[in-house]
């Protein structure tokens, strides 16, 4: 590198950590004071308004706004006819000098939507917002709580009238502390506002909106895969266990969530019709922090097993009654918090008051993480507001002192696990969502609900997949997986219910599901490399993984009708099913699709965008939609995110052009805030009979990189290739996979091209060429493979039906022909175009040879073949 690279780089480096570090004083080239106004310009974009009689202006850091020092933009003060006049690029503030508070009569914001003129005075209503998100949604049934009222989502940053105020004037403030803490003064300034513009660009908006109120940050790598969660009395023996059965039956998984009877309960919930009260009106026993030794014999012992087993921990914590005299850390906390024992006294929750909290996180917390607890379950259901600072959110502050106390304990990356306390809390995810109804109507409107959050920065909701609790869908095998298929294209995936015998959440409880299910969790641990890049741009821009579909389609109404659909990332669209199939085995629903051309993930179908379609989807079927010219990196086959393989799949789907950055870190520290990160660019492009794909060199590095690694590249949709060359050296054919040879395969209609390890600070450059014949025949592959795959589900209903008297009953040889098509193509790829012709000429008649079987009712395969008929 050259002492002029070098400088450029360092250059960038500094601009970005001025642009986002955490300073809530303004540069003075920002600020504009006019008497007891007082405004700053922090982005084009974005002006603070501050009035106060005593011209006691506020710079300390709120709850919500955290950085006010920002990049100074291009903007212009002017004095005219008694009205100060401050001008960015994009907006225009006038503002009546020395008239008093902030009103409709003596201030005004312009700017312009669409070439329209727009202006702006306080009081005026922002009857567009499209939401935020709430703090719980514990005892809701869909979009409805336990009383059937909607549920009240707040205010988000983003508006169909193009601009948002925040007020800020009633916010709690810190105090500037070594550990900033919650300040005894309120905010100096009477009135303190912070107007958004932005039109239709609603990421210009969330980005804004964090480079001010802080960046969402990143969750460690393994966060993505699978959690384990269940409200049971589980023991030592019984987690090991489980484990066991997960790794039986080939499941990958993550995180072993503890719930609450992993402590003492004090025989307060014995009887739950009349439990008893601790001194604090809760339930005794809900607070806890003494491990039940009747079922954790040895707990340090068996944290250790967790850690040898890569299986990242949580316990459960409801901490409103403090510190009981039945706690086995009672004596130790008194004595370094300075509390008279005599009485034997509890202890009052105080988290509020700085030397009750480092007691409590040093005391009673420290020592768990020492033996490898990760992180912490806080399921606060108690008391709203502080009982020792006025109306302070213990939701919010629970959240913050957590947060932000982990990183000094643990040296790793922090993590919690809550419910949202309000602006400002997307600083600290994730988030718990509470105790969900189970219906298909919750499954509806918890997509909804998830992407609607990132309108305010809060995008890793954590969902208790399957539901909570209900009654009358407990063992809905469907509704689970249907459920579960949300969860995989969901923050974070996480299953759960609670303490109900007829409730399961044990994959290999549903024989006949499970395939399905474990596919879907091995296809949310392909896709980890995809979903931890998309967190990366949540960070970076403040664009949540999950996100409605009007960020990028903010012109089109549809964005906005279609609101149970949105956006996985920047290349993925995912639509839940949420209806159950009925006695045609396939559920219909309507779904929009943006311009351009759209491929189905699992039948390889094409849709053409711009349009509302209406789709029905077997229950093995997802509707997940790629965009065209995709890159998607995928892992291969792994059973945690912890220990990641050094090989990559890149599935590359057509289209003339398409790219993917590729992030990668170390997965649990902070370093990914500096510089200690990757990300290398693949591109694709296509000209005429002629793909290439290039992987470029990384870019970056970070602790345990890999110096080098191996590649596969899949070509869905795609036919085979007549020449492939990687970095100008041809691959031949091979009918099973291995280095430096292409296959095919015929289920799938995908060509696989395996590449050894090559170094990552090389480029690698890919070219497939198609036989010219085949590229008037596209049109060929679109569906087929959904087709196989229905074929071959409705022929084993088929045999089933046949077989219920005539032993020697068998379909005809022309269904069996059709179903073995895939199988042809994959032992011979050249004889595709003859195969997928015949498929199609067959199609129809191989359908009336079910319908006319002898051994078949008609009543029963008409039902049978409606999958087939509708696809």
């Amino acid at each position: 590198m050259t002492l002029k690279s070098f400088a450029i780089i360092l250059i960038l480096l500094l601009i970005q950590s001025k642009a986002f570090s955490q300073d809530p004083k303004a540069n003075s080239n920002a600020v504009i004071t006019s008497d007891k106004a007082r405004f700053t310009v922090l982005t084009p974009e974005v002006i603070r308004m501050e009035w106060d009689n005593e011209k006691k202006f506020e710079d300390r850091a709120s709850f919500t706004i955290i950085n006010r020092n920002t990049e100074v933009p291009n903007f212009k003060v002017q004095h005219k006819n008694g009205w100060l006049v401050i001008k960015t690029d994009v907006i225009e503030l006038r503002y009546k000098k020395d008239s008093g508070k902030f009103s409709e009569s003596n201030i005004k914001i312009l700017f312009a939507i669409n070439e329209e003129e727009l202006t702006w005075i306080p009081g005026m209503k922002n009857s567009g917002n499209l939401l935020g998100t709430t703090r719980t949604l514990d005892g809701c049934d869909g979009g409805k709580t336990w009383d059937g009222d909607p549920i009240p989502l707040e205010d988000g940053i983003i508006s169909r009238d193009g601009w948002y105020v925040l007020d800020d004037s009633f916010n709690f403030l810190f105090d500037n502390s070594e550990w900033n803490w919650v300040s005894e003064t309120k905010n100096a300034s009477e009135q303190d506002w912070y107007f958004f513009a932005y039109g239709y660009d609603f990421k210009k908006a969330l980005k804004n909106y964090i480079t001010i109120a802080g960046k969402i940050p990143l969750p460690p790598r393994y966060a993505f895969g699978y959690w384990w969660s269940r409200y049971w009395a589980y023991s030592d023996r019984e987690f090991k266990e489980l484990v066991a059965d997960f790794r039986r039956y080939d499941i990958p998984i993550d995180v072993l969530i503890i719930d609450m009877d992993w402590h003492l309960t004090h025989g307060g919930l014995k009887n739950i019709k009349n439990p008893q009260k601790d001194p604090f009106g809760e339930l005794l026993g809900w607070t806890g922090y003494t491990w039940n030794k009747a079922l954790f014999p040895e707990p340090k012992k068996f944290i250790e097993w967790t850690n040898k087993e890569k299986l990242k921990t949580a316990l459960n914590l409801h901490p409103a009654s403090g510190i009981a005299p039945l706690e086995s850390q009672y004596g130790e906390f008194a004595k370094n918090y300075g509390f008279d024992t005599t009485n034997q006294d509890w202890i009052p929750y105080k988290m509020a008051e700085k030397k009750w909290a480092k007691t409590y996180f040093n005391t009673i917390l420290k020592p768990y993480e020492n033996w490898g607890v990760d992180f912490w379950w806080l399921d606060w259901q108690q008391f709203p507001t502080s009982k020792v600072v006025k109306d302070l959110s213990n939701t919010w502050w629970l959240n913050y002192t957590f947060f932000s106390s982990m990183a000094d304990r643990t040296k790793t990356r922090p993590m919690l696990f809550h419910r949202w306390g309000g602006l400002g809390n997307h600083r600290y995810q994730i988030g718990f969502s509470g105790d969900y109804k189970i219906s298909w109507e919750s499954l509806k409107y918890q997509p909804y609900f998830t992407h609607t959050a990132s309108n305010v920065g809060y995008g890793y909701w954590s969902h208790d997949i399957g539901g909570h609790a209900s009654g009358n869908l407990d063992g809905d095998a469907e509704l689970y997986t249907r459920w579960l298929q949300f969860g995989i294209f969901s923050p974070i995936l996480r299953t759960h219910s609670a303490k109900i015998s007829s409730i399961e959440r044990r994959f290999w409880m549903y024989p006949n599901e499970l395939p399905h299910m474990v596919e879907l969790i091995k296809l949310r641990y392909a896709l980890a490399p995809y979903t931890y890049t998309m967190a990366r741009k949540a960070y970076d821009e403040g664009i949540s993984l999950c996100r409605p579909m009007y960020y990028d389609y903010s012109k089109n109404e549809n964005a906005y009708t279609f609101k149970y659909q949105y956006m996985y990332g920047d290349q993925m669209l995912f639509s839940p099913t949420y209806e159950p199939v009925g006695d045609d085995l396939i559920a219909e629903q309507e779904m929009w699709l943006p311009e351009g051309n759209w491929y189905q993930l699992t039948t390889g179908e094409r849709l053409e965008g711009g349009t509302v379609v209406k789709k029905n989807y077997m229950l093995k079927e997802l509707p997940l939609y790629i965009k065209e010219g995709s890159i998607i990196p995928m892992y291969p086959e792994i059973s945690n995110l912890q220990e990641i393989p050094n090989h990559l799949i890149l599935k590359v789907f057509p289209g003339e052009k398409g790219s993917f950055n590729l992030y990668e870190d170390q997965g649990d520290n902070e370093k990914y805030k500096s510089s200690a990160f990757s990300f290398t660019k693949i591109t694709q492009s296509e000209n005429e009979n002629l793909k290439t794909v290039t992987i470029l060199p990384a870019k970056g590095s970070y602790e345990g990189m890999p110096k080098s690694r191996s590649y596969e590249l899949q070509l869905p949709v795609s036919f085979p290739p007549s020449i492939v060359k990687v970095n100008g050296e041809e691959y031949k054919y091979a009918e099973s996979k291995s280095f430096k040879s292409w296959s095919y395969n015929g289920q799938e209609l995908t060509a696989s091209i395996s590449i050894p390890e090559q170094s990552m600070a090389s480029t690698v450059e890919v070219q497939i060429t198609y036989a010219k014949e085949y590229m008037d025949k596209k049109d060929l592959l679109y569906g087929k493979s959904g087709a196989f795959k229905r074929l071959k589900e409705v022929i084993g209903l088929m045999k089933i039906e046949i077989a219920r008297e005539n032993w020697w009953a068998l379909l005809s040889d022309r269904v069996f022909a059709a179903e073995q098509v895939p199988v042809k193509i994959s032992y011979d790829p050249n004889t595709i175009i003859n195969q997928l012709e015949l498929f199609e000429k067959n199609y129809k008649d191989i359908l009336d040879d079910m319908r006319k079987h002898r051994d078949a009712r008609t009543e029963i395969t008409d039902k049978i073949l409606v999958p087939l008929e509708k696809y």
